[in-house]
């Protein structure tokens, strides 16, 4: 997997309607979740896409600090479903962080973790912080790795 940051500017069409179509498979449909994907929030955001030959199949999204929680952030972690037992989701959030420490340095990382993934994040450094709250209808629980 190939892997790309570019700023909301940077994005070409094609890559932005990708990116909104693989984030509405996996938080939409494949959750059965309705809510509002499209938050005003894109705009402010780097965007870290993973390519393989079919495309963009890893993505995430990051803030600097402030521009969603106080320190920087991740959110919106999807790979496709033809590309889970691949290791894109490793691939992409270590790539996701190697970026905010290289354009943030020695500041914390946030993420607002779906409760089902806990063990995932915490194996790339993250810990748990506070009590599981629902976000759109689903666990969630805050990490940080310090």
């Amino acid at each position: 997997m190939e892997i790309n940051i570019k700023s909301y500017k940077d994005l070409s069409k094609a890559e932005l309607y990708r990116i909104l179509q693989l984030r509405n498979e996996v938080f939409i449909v494949e959750q059965n979740c309705p809510y509002l994907d499209i938050d005003n929030l894109d705009e402010k955001a780097y965007h870290v896409l993973g390519f393989n030959k079919a495309g963009i199949c890893a993505y995430t999204r990051v803030f600097e600090a402030g521009d969603y929680f106080k320190d920087p952030s991740i959110g919106r972690v999807a790979v496709s479903k033809a590309s889970r037992s691949l290791g894109y989701g490793k691939k992409i959030m270590q790539a996701s962080v190697e970026f905010i420490e290289t354009k943030w340095p020695k500041q914390p990382i946030v993420l607002s973790a779906q409760l089902y993934l806990k063990k995932f994040y915490k194996e790339l450094g993250f810990k748990t912080k506070g009590e599981e709250y629902l976000e759109d209808d689903i666990p969630h629980i805050k990490m940080i790795r310090p």
